[in-house]
């Protein structure tokens, strides 16, 4: 199977912020369930259509707001409750925008509101291990700070890109930086340990938080086993917002991620479960039935 390829601005002096995006119309309806075995889940761009399958409100909430399901406190009904959106972009806007509109629309149709704060909850916490790293450590050449600000999480001022190689995806932070998922394979260079965690996080079901305390920039090789290479990219994907089929998730659920922390542990690293503070979305109210289309 393929894996995924490849996801708010200050107002001026004296003047009103920019009004936020919307779709020009959009329909929601439950999902329709009993075709579940011919529907494929996620998003989908059609030109100036957008249209979503068999997705929770959860799964909504996170595309709009760019966070995890593990960043979203709600109600239960939240992840179990389906909706298709069908929406139009308007003249003038861009895919880029759909996240800002689709915002709009939830708040809208759900009368959603939100607040947020600060929630400790179950990570990997990325640690150095008894016998200290084993990771390359890339030479400090004038290339070996590029990219750490696209590296951290957030963006930055990096240019992310990413391609499709052979099985699989590379993604590029820029002056040589970049990880490269693909044949059982998941490789890095010139990669900071706090980068090192957000990728793994990508792959992951639930948050990685770099606490090695490394400064370096590292280059890296990991063995996967191919049962757990499938449940990242897989899990990659769903976090993208990809369309996958209902069977992709029972096959990401079954996977054991031994070889993953195997791997990890050759590195001189460990995964261990921690607790820490991440910021989550606390819904405080969500109609569980969407006003009319």
């Amino acid at each position: 199977m393929r894996y995924v390829l490849g996801l708010l601005t200050l107002a001026l002096f004296g003047q009103a912020p920019p009004a936020r995006p919307e779709f020009e119309v959009a329909s929601i309806k439950p999902a329709a369930l009993d075709a579940a075995s011919k529907f494929l889940v996620g998003m989908h761009v059609d030109g100036s259509q957008v249209t979503w399958a068999r997705l929770s409100l959860n799964d909504y909430i996170g595309a709009a707001y760019h966070v995890r399901n593990y960043q979203i406190s709600g109600p239960d009904w939240l992840a179990s409750e389906r909706f298709d959106i069908t929406a139009k972009i308007p003249a003038g806007g861009a895919a880029k925008d759909v996240p800002g509109m689709l915002q709009a629309l939830l708040e809208e149709r759900f009368q959603m509101k939100m607040h947020r704060e600060s929630k400790e909850i179950s990570v990997y916490g990325l640690v150095v291990g008894k016998g200290g790293a084993k990771m390359q450590e890339t030479p400090n050449d004038s290339g070996a700070d590029a990219g750490k600000d696209g590296q951290n999480g957030r963006g930055g001022s990096a240019n992310v890109a990413a391609k499709s190689v052979p099985g699989g995806v590379t993604v590029s932070f820029g002056n040589g930086a970049y990880f490269t998922f693909a044949g059982n394979r998941f490789e890095g260079r010139k990669l900071t340990a706090a980068a090192i965690a957000d990728v793994l996080a990508r792959f992951t079901d639930r948050p990685v938080v770099d606490m090695t305390a490394l400064k370096g920039h590292y280059d890296f090789a990991l063995e996967l086993s191919q049962e757990d290479f499938r449940a990242m990219g897989i899990r990659a994907a769903i976090a993208a917002g990809v369309a996958l089929p209902p069977q992709a998730l029972q096959a990401a659920e079954a996977a054991s991620g031994d070889s993953l922390f195997n791997a990890v542990e050759k590195l001189g690293l460990k995964l261990e479960s921690r607790k820490a503070p991440v910021e989550v979305l606390v819904i405080d109210h969500a109609e569980k039935t969407p006003t009319e289309n």
